[in-house]
């Protein structure tokens, strides 16, 4: 890239610093460049040097620079008259700071004559401009080095220490080389030195002129002249003529007539400060005159005589003259009498006093204000000087009126200097410009002007304020004139004294009202008699005050005659005083308030005569505007009475009607805009209405009184900002001035705060503002002002006479630009999204031809350098441009784009330029990375390389952005000037861009640069201070961008591909116990957000991005923790309690936004970890408590934002009582945890049915109309898998289970309804089908109760039949054709309406196991409504084989098996539902039978029925959510692995319903002792359920169940017994190795359950048939002889079995006896003997054979 910091620094580089515009801003820095610099300060001009041989030589011999820009140095040194080495030099500095093209572009430039030329044009300017700045420096060091306010004042005061011994003459010398100076020829300087480049040459030598005066002048107000000096410039000025003899004047025009008058000015002050007048007074005054250097030098001061005899043919010579004459007067007042005469007469004749005003005035609207105060010092010393040594008479020539209102006016040009008028207020009233007071007052109140100008300009502070105001309360004299002598009067004989006869009002005003009552006996002075008239001063005490309250009384009474001028003319003064008293001490205008509220009226009666004195009303409304500062309520209401403002005579309702401006009237104020002013082209009203609406916008009314200023500001906005640049305009400035307060209103309406705005229909200011610029021709006008351009900008303030000045038109136009900027960003950002594109947007973006879009002019604003303000606020508009408008900034920049990325870059790059700028190109750059693709290219310039093996290497251009932002975050950089913590923000934050966007050749090319992760990572290392301290909360966002980066690198990258140097970072990072520490931080940043509830929060966003970040972390670590080295349990416990800390910290203060902001992100993040760090969560201390403690506070504050965090709170709970469960029967907190939880869940519960009822009520509305609606319009579905409402349920199953013995819940639940809540809920779900997770849950929590005997009681005493018994109807259908549609096929796991219904299976299974006879009613009621779908149900599983299927068959079982225990009840209430199930469930045996000793046709069934990829997991029991296997993903051996486990999972699942089955049956068949023993049985009590049949099972539904089935059963148990012991070898796919032992003894336990309960059944149901008389012998000689052999078979392989070591059936020891919980493996008594039911069989077996 290209060379950053040149060896030499330009002028205006200097300059910036100097002013503390740049990067350099510690007096250290300054220092140094002072320093650095001060050879080329102290040369001034001559530093640059004419060209000669040598340097033309050394420039050849340089062998770093290009030979082209060699050849180009030589001719700016021929155009320039400029050394070669400093013109190449001169080149350079340009093509660093001023050039527009690319490095490729000069190339090209250079080669072209014509392009070339211009470019040497260009660097004439430049030159010239350096010339200027290196002045500026001069003059900066000598304005401020004595100014004690200055923070460089020490700095500048040394430097100007060193420069001072020769300043003087090398300053003189170049002055006078510039005035004699021969104007440049083509002939000397090149043909391109044309006569528009002379003129050029010859301003630029007027401009240096005045700036050389300009230092000498303020260079001699600190530093004494002597005699010499002041002689040889007072000849060298009168050879100048004082700027008026140029040795050019034949090349000045008109525009350089100001630049020669300020030269003319300098040059008369220079010469008056060098006759050092106030130390002359001082001499006067202390009678010691021999002691001015004047008093010794007589031969000077004849010379002095000589030349000053022949002054006075130019108004310049006057102050020169005046001084002298108190020079000679005092210093000799005996001698030469008559030369002081001379010249001081000369001197009146030229209008000294006069020319003293408009010289002041002069200098103080151009230039450096110093330069303005000092003269306003020197005239000070010399006016003061002059009034007391000569009497007042004596100093008018020209009659007595104009002279001395000159002489006011210059006293009050000069009492306009800041400290002036204290001074003032300070000295004796004799003396000096006290005695012109002394002469005003005399004429007061006759003339009221020239007092009340003097005491306007003496009003400067609040001190001088009291001076003033009680100056003016306490008058004693009253002058009056008449033209004859009134009759009440008695006079002195001389008429010198007349005294009055009768008291009299001084104003002829109406009784009542304020008035002046002169008494009777004063007496009064006369001061002038004749026949003229009399004028009298009476001796008299007053208040002016009151006597100005008089005066505007009478002019609202005589406002409509023909003496309303000559009383406007005196009441002006009156309101410019009153306006600029209250602007400086408030607390004055309670006591005016007499005057003020008079103002009302007065704009009213004055705005509505014929022709409106407009600079009164003028000054009527800049008092308002003050006045509205403090009280704006007030100002407004009393204005709104006066018609002064627009209004709107109809009520305002929408937005189409404001901006058509129906039914607005424009006021007074409108009518005197069109009628008066703009005809006129003054504008004086129009900028004091500006002011004051704006005033009243900033004050409370922009909120509070939104329609009524609503006409006003669309009186702006329609009639004032689109034309008022076609106005007339009589003055240069006005037109940029009303631009700029156009602005400043439309910029204060956009930053109103919204909240005090109603946002109803109507629109308010702010609305109304955007609409308009969004839409109107407004929009355009402040586009217009935009594409203003900087070219334009950089012409308007070279052409101001200095560029110091921050009230030149020059500072206008830029400020006006800087709010066009700033407003248009205010309205795209606040503007009301829509899909059309508004014509601001349009005209913003859209691409005109040549260049000429508004994208490039606003991109070019980078070029500017004057105010660093103006290209931020350009690039900010940029940046929002850049992120919502439709268009490639890109595309827009055209040709320019390279020239501008590199203007951009060399910005970036400097190391002095202003930060800010740096930071808003770097935001842009972010933004763009995003958002502007083909922009965000052209900035990283990446440069392809083929690497080997044909991969793409990326490498970085010379012109890329990563340059500048490796160098930023490089760790050796941090902290020097140049990279402050903001900007090395901007950088990190422009790279996690690159991040998030996946710029992989940026970051390719990032990963190669060494040291990367290591400088990248630095901000991780550095201790922070704590949060309470925290000043730059950039540093925050440094390390949260940090973060962000290697989270994303770690999540992206394969953790085998990192880096080995971020590999490295992390494992130091871990080392250096970092994690500990940032925990330990962002635990203290939450707490510090919990304490500072309001104030501390400033830096909030930073803070959330922090806590952001780590959070990232942190989950990251989660799953990568190998790579990132968190592997410790210590300091995983340390980081999950200071996570546990801070939530609970921010969740249980008084709740503000950003407490609840913070508690969610904190929450999310302790769930998290919660899940995936069990092992560390089970070994941590009490985590309940301050869980449950958070609980509460969070279940207090009942806002909408807390939904997310309540339900993160109710899960984290969930997950704690999982892990830890009540930690060791802790359960102290356990009523208090119960009972909120209870509460949520009665109020969640009431909710839903609320918003389902509305949900019903909505639909069954819908459903008559055709609707297309797909989204519901309804309020939030309550209904979430992770709402609050269903996550409390479960906390409340969790809690119900932990307190086993009921001690807690039945007390809370008694004390809450939450039952009778639960229930209605669920009911009404059911009926309508809805809010499934909801219902889900409910029923788990009811399950976990029926439990236990008193929450089966509470359950059922709740009527948990009526909630479900009939409402469970409408959530399934039976179908008519078949089972198999109606049964899902859906995984088991996942939440559906048939799992529903399987819950409410297992609560009656549950509920009737606990509570038994209690229940069997209800029970009975439940199988009666829902027989069909029973037996569809136990059908089903002959066609599917689904789980879900399955698991609903294993839930019906379960429940008829305890249902069977109740035959004689079932039998009397549903006999034939009772026969019906139990031939089905015979039928189900058959079927599991089949299907158990058949795996090959179940592999079948379950591949052809299913059609999808098998659902593979082991036994349901261990519930590990399904993963669908596909047939892809897996290769064969997989597959076959998998199905083999989905095989395995549906045979566990058979073998539970055939156990059930079996030990169902068994209730419906006779006892086997009692058969077998009792022989009068009642055989008709049970029906044979088993047909004399031995065959094995078929797969038949018109197969009936034989006793081949239970035989085949008893088979297939044996066999797959035996199969489990065989296969241990692990290379086979058996049973052994897909499960684990404990599945596999639980297994065995089934088995022999199943084969014994078979048994039973089958002895039992022998027995039966042989006792059963109606079976013919023959039958029963076959069953004896079949079962006989089968039986025998059987036992011997069982013993075999039983031989080798096999578990006892659950069952053992008590064969005849119920067995309700066939899961549990129960006790392992082994007998001695054989197995108990081998005993039972070989019993039976002897019994049959006999």
């Amino acid at each position: 890239m290209a060379e950053s910091e040149l060896s030499v620094r330009s002028c205006r580089e200097l300059w910036t610093i100097l002013l503390g515009r740049s990067a350099l801003r510690e007096p250290a820095q300054i220092e140094g460049e002072l320093d650095r610099h001060w050879d080329r300060l102290h040369q001034g001009l001559s530093y640059y040097k004419p060209p000669s041989s040598t340097s033309a030589g050394k420039v050849k011999d340089n062998k770093d620079v290009a030979q082209p820009l060699k050849d180009f140095g030589l001719r700016i040194s021929k155009l320039l008259n400029l050394d070669q080495q400093q013109s190449v030099q001169l080149l350079q500095c340009y093509l660093q700071e001023d050039y527009r093209g690319t490095r490729d572009s000069l190339k090209v430039v250079l080669k072209d004559e014509r392009q070339s030329q211009a470019l040497l044009i260009k660097i004439a300017d430049y030159y010239y401009e350096e010339r200027m700045c290196l002045l500026r420096c001069v003059l900066l060091l000598l304005t401020y080095f004595q100014d004690e306010r200055h923070p460089y004042r020490a700095e500048y005061s040394n430097c100007v220490n060193k420069l001072e011994k020769d300043l003087v003459s090398n300053y003189q010398s170049q002055f006078e080389s510039l005035f004699k100076a021969e104007a440049p020829t083509w002939e000397t300087h090149g043909n391109l030195m044309t006569e528009r480049q002379v003129s050029r040459w010859f301003l630029q030598c007027l401009r240096e002129q005045s700036l050389l005066l300009e230092i000498l002048f303020l260079y001699y107000a600190y530093f004494e002249m002597s005699p010499s000096d002041l002689l040889n410039f007072t000849r060298m000025f009168k050879e100048q003529g004082f700027g008026l003899r140029q040795t050019n004047r034949h090349l000045v025009d008109k525009s350089m007539d100001a630049l020669v008058d300020r030269i003319g000015y300098l040059s008369s002050l220079i010469l008056v400060e060098g006759m050092d007048i106030d130390f002359l007074h001082k001499c006067a005054l202390e009678d010691c005159t021999e002691q001015h250097q004047f008093s010794s030098a007589p031969n000077i001061i004849k010379e002095m005589d000589q030349l000053l005899l022949t002054f006075g043919d130019i108004p310049h010579h006057g102050p020169v003259l005046l001084g002298w004459v108190l020079l000679r007067h005092t210093l000799r007042p005996d001698e030469s009498n008559p030369v002081i005469r001379r010249i001081g007469n000369t001197a009146l004749q030229l209008g000294v006093f006069k020319y003293l005003s408009t010289m002041l005035k002069g200098l103080g609207v151009s230039g450096n204000n110093c330069t303005a105060s000092t003269a306003k010092m020197c005239i000070y010393g010399l006016l003061s000087f002059v009034i007391t040594s000569f009497e007042e008479e004596s100093l008018q020539s020209d009659g007595v009126e104009t002279q001395s209102s000159h002489l006011i006016d210059a006293a009050c040009e000069v009492l306009s200097a800041p400290s002036l008028a204290e001074v003032f207020w300070e000295m004796k009233p004799n003396m000096g410009l006290g005695m012109i007071l002394d002469s005003v007052v005399g004429m007061f109140p006759h003339k009221i002007g020239p007092l009340l100008q003097l005491l306007t300009a003496l009003v400067s502070n609040k001190s001088t304020v009291k001076k003033v105001y009680n100056f003016l309360d306490k008058m004693s004299f009253y002058t009056q004139v008449y033209k004859h002598k009134p009759n009440d009067i008695i006079s002195k004989d001389d008429e010198t004294l007349w005294r009055r006869q009768t008291p009299k009002l001084l104003y002829p005003l109406g009784t009542g009202q304020t008035n002046l009552w002169m008494p009777q006996g004063v007496l009064g002075q006369v001061m002038i008699a004749g026949e003229q008239g009399y004028m009298v001063r009476w001796d008299y005490s007053y208040s002016s005050w009151t006597l100005f309250t008089c005066e505007v009384e009478m002019l609202l009474h005589v406002v409509s005659t023909a003496d309303v001028l000559a009383h406007c003319a005196r009441v002006k003064p009156i309101l410019d005083l009153v306006h600029k008293v209250i602007s400086i001490d408030w607390t004055v205008s309670d006591c005016l308030l007499p005057l003020t509220s008079r103002i009302y009226m007065l704009l009213q009666r004055l705005t509505s005569v014929i022709n409106p004195p407009v600079d009164v009303i003028a000054s009527c409304v800049n008092c308002l505007s003050v006045l509205a500062a403090r009280m704006p309520v007030k100002v407004w209401s009393s204005l709104q009475h006066t018609g002064f403002l627009p209004f709107a005579s109809s009520l305002l309702t929408n937005m189409s009607q404001c901006i058509s401006a129906e039914g607005m009237k424009a006021g007074n104020y409108g009518n005197l805009l069109v009628q008066i002013e703009q005809p006129r082209g003054e504008y004086a009203v129009t900028i004091a209405f500006l002011r004051l609406i704006t005033t009243l916008v900033k004050g409370q009314l922009g909120s509070t009184q939104n329609k009524g200023l609503i006409p006003c500001v669309l009186l702006v906005l329609k009639e004032m900002l689109p034309t008022y640049h076609k106005w007339r305009y009589n003055t240069y400035g006005v037109r940029e001035r009303i631009g700029c307060s156009i602005l400043e209103l439309i910029h204060a309406i956009l930053n109103l705060s919204p909240e005090g705005e109603d946002q109803g229909s109507t629109p308010t200011l702010q609305s109304l503002c955007i609409y308009s610029l969004a839409n109107t021709e407004a929009g355009q006008a402040v586009v217009n002002i935009m594409a203003v351009g900087v070219d334009t900008i950089d012409l308007v303030l070279a052409a101001q006479p200095s560029s110091c000045g921050s009230e030149g038109p020059g500072q206008v136009l830029i400020q006006t630009v800087k709010l066009a900027f700033s407003v248009t960003n205010n309205v795209i950002r606040l503007k009301p999204p829509s899909d059309a594109v508004s014509p601001l947007e349009q005209a913003l973006t859209q691409h005109g031809g040549h260049g000429n879009n508004l994208i490039v002019v606003l991109a070019k604003y980078i070029y500017h350098k004057h105010d660093p303000a103006l290209p931020r606020l350009a690039i900010q508009l940029l940046k929002r441009l850049a992120t919502v408008a439709p268009m490639s900034v890109y595309a827009c920049l055209g040709s320019d784009a390279a020239a501008i990325r590199d203007a951009f870059l060399t910005r970036l790059q400097s190391k002095t330029e202003d930060m800010r700028i740096k930071v808003m190109i770097l935001e842009f750059l972010t933004v763009a990375v995003e958002t502007q693709p083909g922009l965000i290219e052209l900035f990283l310039n990446l440069e392809v390389k083929d690497g080997n093996e044909g991969v793409k290497e990326f490498l970085l251009g010379e012109w890329s952005c990563l340059h500048v932002v490796l160098d930023l975050i490089d760790s050796k950089q941090q902290g020097k000037y140049w990279c402050p913590p903001l900007l090395h923000r901007a950088a990190l934050a422009f790279l996690l861009a690159l991040w998030q966007d996946r710029r992989d050749s940026a970051i390719s090319v990032l990963h190669t640069k060494e040291r990367f992760w290591e400088n990248l990572s630095t901000p991780l290392f550095g201790t922070l201070i704590p949060p309470s301290d925290t000043t730059e909360p950039c540093v925050l966002e440094a390390c949260a961008f940090v973060m962000k980066i290697i989270g994303l690198e770690i999540y992206y990258v394969v953790s085998g591909s990192l880096e080995q140097s971020l590999k490295d970072g992390l494992q130091k990072f871990s080392n250096a116990r970092r994690y500990e520490y940032w925990s330990q931080y962002v635990k203290s940043l939450v707490c510090h957000v919990a304490e500072s509830e309001d104030e501390g929060i400033c830096y909030f966003s930073e803070t959330q991005m922090l806590i952001s970040a780590w959070r990232m972390l942190l989950i990251l670590s989660t799953s990568h923790a190998d790579v990132m080295h968190l592997t410790e349990d210590s300091t995983k416990m340390k980081l999950f309690m200071d996570v546990l800390d801070g939530t609970k910290a921010v969740l249980t203060t008084p709740t503000s936004v950003p407490c609840l902001r913070l508690g969610s992100m904190m929450a999310t993040l302790l769930l998290i970890l919660l899940k995936q760090w069990k092992s560390v969560v089970a070994a941590a201390p009490d985590i309940l408590s301050p869980l449950s403690l958070i609980l509460e506070s969070v279940l207090q504050t009942d806002q909408q934002m807390m939904e997310k965090t309540k339900a993160k709170i109710f899960s984290a709970l969930i997950s704690v009582l999982q892990i830890q469960g009540l930690n060791g029967g802790d359960i102290s907190q356990l009523p208090q945890l119960l009972l909120s939880v209870c509460e949520t869940v009665k109020d969640e519960a009431l909710a839903l049915i609320d918003s389902t009822r509305h949900m019903r009520q909505m639909e069954d509305a819908v459903e008559h109309e055709d609707s297309m609606e797909t989204d519901s319009p309804w309020g939030p579905q309550k209904d979430q898998r992770d709402g609050v409402c269903v996550l409390a349920l479960h906390l409340a199953k969790e809690l119900c289970r932990t307190d086993e013995d009921g001690e807690h819940w039945v007390s809370v639940m008694r004390k809450v309804p939450v039952l009778p809540s639960v229930l209605s809920a669920v009911e009404l779900s059911l009926r309508s089908k809805q809010n499934l997770y909801f219902t889900e849950a409910a029923l788990h929590l009811l399950l976990t109760l029926a439990r236990t005997p008193q929450g089966a009681a509470a359950v059922a005493g709740g009527g948990v039949i009526q909630t479900i018994c009939l409402p469970l109807l409408s959530i399934y259908e039976v179908s008519s054709n078949g089972a198999s549609q109606s049964f899902s096929r859906k995984s088991q796991d996942s939440a559906c309406w048939p799992g529903v219904y399987r819950l409410c299976m297992s609560l009656m299974e549950s509920l009737l196991k606990t509570l038994r006879y209690n229940f069997i009613n209800e029970a009975l009621d439940f199988v009666g409504v829902h027989q069909e779908r029973i037996l569809q149900c136990l059908n089903a599983v002959r066609t599917v084989q689904s789980l879900a299927c399955l698991d609903e068959a294993d839930h019906t079982v379960g429940f008829l098996l305890q249902l069977s225990s109740f035959c004689k009840e079932w039998q009397f209430h549903l006999p034939n539902l009772l026969r019906d199930v139990q031939v089905n469930l015979c039928y189900l045996c058959q079927t599991c039978t089949y299907l158990l000793h058949s795996k090959k046709m179940l592999h079948h069934y379950l591949q052809a029925k299913n059609g999808e990829a098998l659902p593979p997991g082991p036994l349901p029991r261990a519930q590990q959510p399904p993963q669908t296997l596909t047939k892809e993903a897996a290769g064969g051996g997989d597959r076959e692995e998998a199905e083999q486990k989905a095989l395995l999972a549906v045979q566990c699942s058979l073998l539970k319903i055939l156990s059930k089955t079996l030990a169902t049956l068994q209730h419906f068949t006779p006892d086997c002792c009692q058969i077998l023993l009792d022989q009068c049985i009642d055989l008709a009590e049970y029906r044979t359920m088993f047909v004399l049949s031995f065959t094995t099972p078929a797969f038949d539904p018109d197969v009936a169940p034989s006793f081949g089935t239970l035989l085949a059963t008893i088979n297939v148990a044996v066999s797959m017994l035996s199969e489990m012991e065989k296969k241990k070898e692990p290379a086979s796919l058996s049973i052994v190795s897909l499960v684990s032992s404990e599945e596999i003894q639980a297994l065995k336990s089934l088995l022999m359950f199943t084969m014994e309960n078979c048994f039973y059944v089958l002895i039992s149901q022998a027995v039966r048939c042989l006792k059963d008389s109606s079976i013919l012998p023959r039958d029963k000689q076959r069953l004896k002889q079949e079962l006989s052999s089968e039986l025998s078979t059987l036992l011997s392989s069982l013993s075999r079995h039983f031989r080798r070591g096999s578990p006892s059936s659950p069952a053992s020891g008590l064969l005849p006896s119920i067995q309700s919980k066939p899961s549990t493996p129960g006790s392992k008594a082994s007998h001695e003997g054989q197995e108990p039911i081998i005993q039972l069989v070989q019993a039976f077996v002897r019994l049959v054979q006999r």
